[in-house]
């Protein structure tokens, strides 16, 4: 049984965007852990953005376009809106980066870059499965808590994160700067935790 009939391409399109947030987020992640040598990272991120804004555009279009819907229109928007918004926090996670000019990533900063690159992996696994959801909703229901467990932890490392930034650094235009980046960064997270809720709900609503 197919999610998505393939006459509407909605699976492809959610396949592709998962792919490409997948490629923006382990680019962002090789930028924090070489960034000395990520000249250039940004503008590719931003590349990667607008790409995952036209699959999602034509998600839209296709849903105005198709009469009958493989699920509630409200759905399959709020899946697709989501996802791009992971990618676009990711986008703006290296923006500020380069806009601020931030020397050098804190370890936290890195840490929470691999958390989120692990929840888009595996949102990436379950977006694939939903392709034939009958046989895959273990997969896809694991993958979804899974993600839920890596927001926590990642909520986890912001914390102990601030608490550590607060204490040592003295130099408030720096401190505010990490900061913002910590929240940016662990907010994409949240997001991936949204998606997962969302992919929880279909299998709940839809069986």
């Amino acid at each position: 049984m197919r999610l998505f009939p393939k006459e509407v391409r909605f699976s492809d399109s959610f396949e592709e965007l998962a792919d490409k947030i997948q490629e923006g987020s382990a680019l962002f992640l090789a930028m924090l852990k070489d960034y000395r040598n990520s000249k250039g990272a940004a503008s590719q991120l931003k590349e990667i953005e607008q790409q995952a804004d036209v699959i999602a555009h034509r998600i839209y279009q296709d849903l105005h376009k198709t009469f009958i819907t493989p699920l509630d229109r409200e759905d399959i928007y709020s899946l697709a809106d989501k996802m791009d918004s992971v990618m676009d926090m990711i986008d703006e996670s290296a923006s500020k980066m380069t806009l601020y000019r931030i020397r050098a990533p804190l370890p936290a900063h890195i840490e929470l870059a691999a958390i989120l690159d692990s929840a888009v992996a595996l949102l990436n696994k379950a977006i694939h499965a939903m392709r034939d959801r009958s046989t895959n909703i273990r997969t896809i229901l694991e993958a979804c808590v899974e993600v839920n467990s890596l927001e926590n932890e990642a909520d986890h490392v912001l914390r102990e994160a601030m608490a550590e930034l607060f204490e040592r650094e003295r130099d408030a235009i720096e401190l505010i700067k990490s900061k913002e980046l910590l929240e940016r960064i662990e907010e994409a997270t949240d997001i991936c935790e949204d998606v997962s809720n969302i992919l929880e709900g279909f299998i709940l609503k839809y069986g």
